[in-house]
């Protein structure tokens, strides 16, 4: 029987999104001066205000409001009658230098025998669903927020947006876990009040579903596109109005949308957030490794769905161990078992391995904090950074190199396929 399955996003103004971008800023300014910094922040924003809170080790010097202020710009928080934004709002903060006692499980002599930074198991997913080897539903659910996101920087189709939203996709699968129709979509836009809530609320519907969701459509491939019908079931800003938003209508804090930032429900997930981590900590690099080798089998043809697990002890080099699922999409007579054996021997897995396969002591995090961190286009971009003595580098770095596809000649080869 056919079935249905939901996954939803948030956009880059929503307030645990917000203190996402402000943590991961923080981590992409230390490493740009300092390749070897140790950082754990969190961020909270509410009315007025951001605080930001952890732990660093560090060479150098930040001027952390300043960096706060401008990812808080850049996101588009600028009036005053937000009752948040980046040139006034108080910003306290409250980081201080890293335990030594975590510290010393971390750092040794070697850089190749660097324990893990935390304890945990950490999960990566990968599925033929869509061209980035992503669940379709939280897709699509990215798709809606960054082309809302786009026209509320334009300015000029729909005048009225504002920076936090959220969206929501339900799709209909067949019995063999094909997606065969999208059923429901939904999406809540913060706005500005213009007209009574009636009028409002039918010009907000009229613009997201002839403006918002035809310019998804353009940009997906053919076979998507046909999943887009006249049966589907929109809600619309349902409470009927949303101008109180942002983090004066909800606090924000780091790391409350790790279903967003993966697999939106599908696969599975650790349970510790990414944003405001240096790659030391495992709850990060390990995320990232295993989403590589998920999209390096699936692309090499060893399944069609791929969900892999690798745990960790704080200050152990190697991990605990590696688990494969391919859900029964193995074309071959190969057990998942002996599927993890040949992933052990094909991936180096310890912490110093991954942070050099992917080139995590660059900062690259920035634009990882809003949109989710998998199924992202790997580039290289050019970015400045600036501290308080004048002193600036400018740097090309590379992004998302976790979804680069350059293990699939290495799998087909150990696979024999």
């Amino acid at each position: 029987m056919a079935y249905l399955f939901t996954s939803e996003s948030v956009s880059e103004g929503h307030p645990d999104k917000v203190a996402d971008q402000i943590s991961d800023a923080l981590i992409d300014n230390f490493l740009a001066f300092d390749r070897d910094s140790k950082v754990a922040c969190e961020t909270l924003v509410t009315t007025g205000q951001v605080v930001l809170a952890g732990e660093v080790k560090s060479h150098t010097y930040l001027d952390v409001q300043k960096i706060a202020r401008d990812t808080i710009n850049k996101i588009g928080y600028t009036k005053g009658e937000y009752m948040f934004d980046g040139n006034s709002c108080g910003v306290f903060s409250a980081i201080h230098e890293q335990s030594d006692d975590i510290n010393r499980g971390v750092d040794r002599a070697s850089k190749e025998q660097q324990g893990a930074g935390d304890q945990g198991m950490m999960f990566g997913y990968a599925t033929r669903e869509t061209e980035n080897y992503m669940p379709l539903a939280l897709d699509l659910s990215h798709r809606i927020l960054k082309e809302l996101a786009t026209l509320r920087k334009e300015n000029k189709e729909i005048t009225y947006l504002r920076p936090d939203s959220k969206s929501q996709v339900t799709i209909e699968y067949s019995d063999n876990n094909i997606p065969q129709r999208i059923d429901a979509i939904v999406v809540s836009t913060q706005h500005d009040e213009f007209g009574d809530d009636e009028s409002m609320l039918a010009k907000i519907k009229d613009d997201v579903i002839n403006i918002v969701i035809p310019r998804v459509i353009a940009k997906l491939p053919e076979p998507t596109q046909t999943l887009f019908n006249s049966d589907i079931t929109y809600h619309i800003n349902p409470t009927g109005k949303f101008v109180i938003g942002g983090p004066h209508g909800d606090t924000g804090l780091t790391g409350r949308k790790i279903i967003v930032d993966t697999y939106g429900g599908k696969g599975a997930h650790g349970g510790g957030a990414f944003s405001g981590k240096d790659p030391s900590k495992v709850d990060r690099s390990a995320a990232y490794a295993t989403r590589h080798i998920a999209k390096n089998l699936v692309a090499a043809g060893v399944a069609d769905e791929v969900l892999v697990q690798v745990s960790y002890a704080i200050g152990v080099v190697e991990p605990m161990g590696i688990f494969i699922d391919t859900y029964g999409t193995c074309p071959f007579n190969m057990t998942d078992g002996e599927i993890a054996k040949k992933v052990e021997q094909l991936f180096d897995m310890r912490p110093a391995a991954i942070e050099e396969r992917l080139k995590l002591r660059s900062p690259m995090y920035s634009e990882t904090a809003a949109y989710g961190h998998m199924g992202r286009k790997n580039e290289i971009v050019t970015k400045t950074f600036s501290q308080p003595n004048g002193e600036s580098v400018t740097l090309d770095v590379e992004l998302f190199t976790w979804e680069k596809l350059d293990y699939v000649d290495k799998v087909k080869e150990a696979f024999g396929l």
